[in-house]
């Protein structure tokens, strides 16, 4: 798989980017495309993995406060799904953060993907909260990962 990045909405990656969260947020999880479509896409990094140059996932990044990175947004087109893909992409994300030396990773994930987090190396922390109507807990990266 090759994983392309790009800043903001005015590139082919941010096109990519939007076709599968369509996909996968507002048509199969039935999210509001108002939630989806939130407006804050162009101030974010968007990254897409591309196999045989096919859009297959991706993933949001939020750099916040105090040198840390939100994942956001993560999502795989249905067909290519169990195959790894977003996790590559995931460790892809992780690599380039630490090699730009941020402090810390985060992400709210869907509560039925917490164990594909885990398995990268992130931990649940707080409570659980509902998001777009669907169950949310936040995940830190682990400092024992890096």
């Amino acid at each position: 798989m090759e994983c392309r990045r790009a800043w903001g909405k005015l590139n082919p990656c941010y096109d990519d980017a939007l076709a599968i969260r369509k996909a996968v947020f507002i048509n199969e999880q039935g999210i509001d495309p108002k939630l989806e479509l939130d407006g804050t896409d162009e101030d974010k990094m968007h990254y897409v993995g591309y196999v045989d140059d096919q859009p297959v996932t991706t993933a949001r990044l939020d750099m916040l406060a105090g040198n840390r990175l939100k994942i956001q947004r993560v999502a795989t087109v249905a067909n290519a799904r169990k195959q790894g893909y977003a996790g590559s992409l995931i460790q892809q994300i992780i690599h380039d953060a630490e090699a730009s030396g941020v402090a810390h990773i985060e992400l709210d994930a869907q509560v039925t993907a917490l164990d594909f987090y885990r398995q990268l190396g992130f931990v649940p922390v707080g409570e659980t909260f509902m998001e777009a109507g669907i169950e949310h807990q936040t995940a830190e990266y682990a400092a024992s990962h890096r």
